[in-house]
């Protein structure tokens, strides 16, 4: 027994843990808490919630216990914390995205900034390296590494390129579906979450291949993992729905969905990631910004971004764009068909693809996500259980996380204000617990 402590200790050492361990779990309850478990339904009030070794043991209108310790919550709302199905983590630093940044410190630089706004575990689609798969993930997912946890979608598919920006030069390149089992093994090897790949042209590039994408859904299926596609037109996701895929990691931006794609998302039990947010931030820097000067907002930037985004010539920039308009346009038709969507009964997923370059701040854009599928049609209490409970179905972890019930992990957002009329309120975090233990003031906290 003697040796299993020493070697528990040296292994929390070594992994640098400085937050699950430096308090022990304890029995606390909240005591009369406005409560948004993330199930959809309206918030409850004055409700008690009892912790117990980092699990929900119980909530009631009343718990009394012996030897519990016992914290206030009078006029607080507690809610689930958040989990982004679409994310990217370590590759940015400042102003720009590379290769080298994507180092331990960096990658957990950043999980703690997630975790700080609120956002309890993400999931990194396709950009991933190395580093992380040598126990590093596993730990974070365990909760014994500080910040948010970090699920992977491992190396990505995308099309053949000679020259790739060094953040994506370990995606797999298949130039014929012969190439894709053996790829497939190699990204297997690394158990990822999900499988990613790139479909779509990006504005006019190169697509990929229908015989390429199939074999690429056929393999993963065959090792059953779930695939995730990056796509924008609406006939692209008819056939890749048609294929099997499992998850559209982004809006269909260029036609109104119809009743008959609906119906194969429907019946397929297809995921849907909107991403609003990517398409927001290709324009609106362009105009007036109601929350650029926003202390919520400044503190998730990287350094330098900020001077970046408001230098006068900036925003002439992107008015002057080739692409202007047609990103104005997707972004309206990306709102219109999450709503089509959603009302089908169509699982929604909260995903923001922040991380990926330097104007998708991450935290905060997890939260401007949640006002635009409001703006969208949703009301707050649906863009919530979008992202909390639907992304936990998302990431296959709904057992644990997602919703605050009986059984499940007390990983949650302690808020100073009821997001229920106002999805804003989401940006009041006073705590942030992960675990059953305060991790957190929030970003603001000093």
């Amino acid at each position: 027994m003697k040796s299993l402590v020493f070697c528990l200790t040296v292994n929390i050492l070594f992994l640098g843990i400085t937050q699950s361990f430096s308090q022990t779990p304890t029995r606390v309850i909240l005591k009369h808490a406005t409560l948004i478990d993330g199930t959809g339904g309206p918030s409850k009030q004055n409700m008690d919630i009892l912790i117990e070794n980092g699990l929900i043991s119980a909530i009631d209108k009343e718990i009394k216990a012996n030897g519990v310790r016992e914290v206030d919550m009078k006029g607080k709302t507690v809610m689930p914390s958040l989990i982004c199905a679409h994310a990217h983590v370590g590759t940015l630093k400042g102003n720009a995205a590379s290769a080298e940044y994507y180092t331990r410190e960096n990658i957990l630089r950043q999980l703690k900034k997630y975790q700080d706004y609120g956002v309890g575990s993400v999931l990194a689609m396709g950009t991933d390296r190395p580093l992380i798969f040598n126990g590093f993930r596993d730990s974070t997912v365990a909760g014994l590494l500080p910040g948010a946890r970090l699920f992977s979608a491992g190396y990505g598919f995308n099309v053949p390129d000679p020259k790739p920006g060094s953040w994506m030069n370990l995606l797999l390149r298949p130039a014929t579906p012969e190439d894709v089992p053996v790829l497939m093994e190699q990204l297997a090897a690394v158990k990822p979450d999900v499988v990613k790949m790139w479909v779509d042209d990006h504005g006019g590039a190169q697509k990929m291949k229908p015989e390429i994408y199939n074999a690429i859904i056929r393999e993963a299926h065959r090792r059953n993992i779930r695939v995730a596609a990056h796509l924008f037109y609406m006939e692209d996701a008819r056939t890749l729905v048609e294929a099997g895929l499992d998850i559209i990691a982004h809006s269909i931006r260029d036609k109104e969905v119809d009743a008959d794609l609906l119906s194969k998302m429907k019946q397929k039990d297809v995921i849907y990631i909107p991403t609003l947010s990517l398409d927001e931030y290709q324009f609106v820097y362009a105009g007036n910004v109601d929350w650029i000067n926003d202390v919520f907002f400044k503190a998730s930037l990287e350094p330098g971004v900020y001077e970046m985004i408001t230098e006068k010539g900036y925003a002439e920039k992107i008015r002057n764009s080739p692409d202007y308009e047609r990103n104005l346009a997707a972004h309206k038709i990306g709102m219109l068909n999450l709503k089509k969507i959603f009302d089908a009964g169509i699982t929604v997923a909260l995903g923001t693809d922040s991380g990926a370059f330097p104007i998708r701040t991450q935290g905060f854009t997890e939260h401007l996500e949640m006002e635009l599928m409001v703006q969208a049609g949703l009301t707050p209490i649906q863009a919530i259980s979008v992202s909390t409970q639907n992304a936990a179905k998302a990431l296959k972890v709904d057992r644990d996380y997602g919703t605050l019930e009986k059984g499940k992990k007390a990983d949650l957002i302690i808020l100073g204000s009821n997001p229920e009329k106002d999805i804003k309120n989401t940006r009041s975090i006073e705590a942030v617990w992960k675990d059953g233990i305060e991790v957190s003031k929030g970003p603001l906290a000093k």
